[in-house]
């Protein structure tokens, strides 16, 4: 009987599991797939979450965050205008690669029994809950479900979610002198975001990341994507692929759900925030140690579960979903047709502090 099992081995599962073994909690980590893998995302750590970052790393690894590249800026190209504000503090950019390995690295030295390539079919109970998986069930006082916006085990009413399909996609490519800053490349029927990145085995490389959203009627793949835009299209002319293009289908969004029949939801399987906010890996971390801060009383047998699912639904909902709510407002405002937008972006081109605003409020 494990006190907590953790669905889940990225940012956000391996943020909860760190964060309750540190709390004593006796906790078992399982991950379908195996690190290091690439992964479609945008790499961007805002400066909000470097700290935390810092602590699940711990002193054993406090180098990943010191080591990577700073982003000290944002620049929206869109019809013909370039919207640009400073990122202050600056943020930084880190590669899956990396991270990830990192994150269930620091689980493992926390004590956390992590396991991989076991995959979860079925989570039975209201707890204890019983878990079963490829490698047999597995019981557990508590569960965290990290396991993404396409599992099994998400919300159904997210998987038949239908209308307009959105496709995402990512590589790596060589750049020389890449810009510090994170640069979001719209037109109609998507955009795609670049910006420097670091890998730890290829750290001599100039490398930028490239991640794109675009519906699957627009394109279907990164070079159809970087031709899209003109400016995006003349700078990628000089690239050269480093990494093979990875790409994710359909991208579900939906009102974020952070508990299902007991079960806390966090990273993506709450919820999938608009990607070019740039604060996914940030909402993965903060929600899965926002789970086991909550789970912390109910261990110490202070707490029944029941109330540590309502404590963190309402810090949930108090703490994170502003951001899904403004990331998905202004999403729909920068993607309406140009003749729509078009007094938008001149007000925004004419007016800087209003760029910072909505900048603001996505973190």
């Amino acid at each position: 009987m494990y006190d907590l099992i953790v669905i889940g081995g990225g940012p956000a599962g391996t943020s909860a599991a760190i964060s309750a073994a540190s709390k004593g909690a006796q906790v078992l980590l399982l991950e379908r797939g195996r690190f290091p893998r690439h992964k479609v995302c945008g790499e961007f750590v805002s400066s909000e979450s470097l700290d935390l970052l810092g602590k699940l790393l711990g002193s054993h690894d406090d180098s990943l965050p010191q080591e990577a590249v700073r982003i000290l800026q944002t620049r929206i190209f869109i019809d013909g205008r370039v919207l640009q504000t400073p990122i202050e503090p600056s943020a930084a950019s880190v590669a899956r690669l990396d991270l990830d390995k990192a994150l269930w690295d620091s689980a493992q030295r926390s004590g956390v029994e992590a396991r991989q390539q076991v995959a979860v079919q079925k989570v039975a109970g209201t707890g204890p809950f019983l878990v079963a998986t490829s490698m047999g069930d597995f019981a557990a006082r508590a569960v965290v479900n990290a396991s993404g916006r396409w599992s099994n085990l998400s919300d159904p009413a997210t998987n038949g979610q239908t209308g307009v399909k959105w496709i995402g996609l990512k590589a790596h490519f060589a750049e020389s002198s890449p810009p510090a800053s994170v640069d979001l490349y719209f037109f109609d029927g998507g955009y795609c975001g670049v910006q420097p990145v670091t890998l730890r085995k290829d750290s001599s490389q100039p490398r930028v990341n490239a991640c794109a959203m675009v519906r699957a009627d627009v394109a279907s793949s990164l070079p159809d994507v970087l031709q899209l835009h003109p400016v995006l299209h003349q700078r990628a002319a000089h690239w050269q692929p480093l990494t093979d293009p990875v790409s994710v289908a359909p991208l579900l969004f939906g009102k974020p759900h952070p508990v299902r029949e007991g079960i806390f939801m966090v990273g993506d399987a709450a919820g999938f925030v608009d990607p070019f906010v740039g604060d996914g890996i940030s909402l993965a971390l903060r929600s899965g140690g926002l789970a086991a801060e909550c789970l912390a009383p109910f261990f110490r047998g202070l707490i029944p579960l029941e109330h540590a699912v309502l404590r963190y639904s309402d810090h949930y909902q108090q703490q994170l979903v502003r951001v899904f709510r403004s990331s998905t407002n202004i999403r729909r405002m920068l993607l309406l047709p140009r003749v729509v937008r078009a007094p938008i972006t001149s007000l925004l081109a004419n007016t800087p502090a209003a760029t910072r605003y909505l900048v603001r409020m996505t973190r």
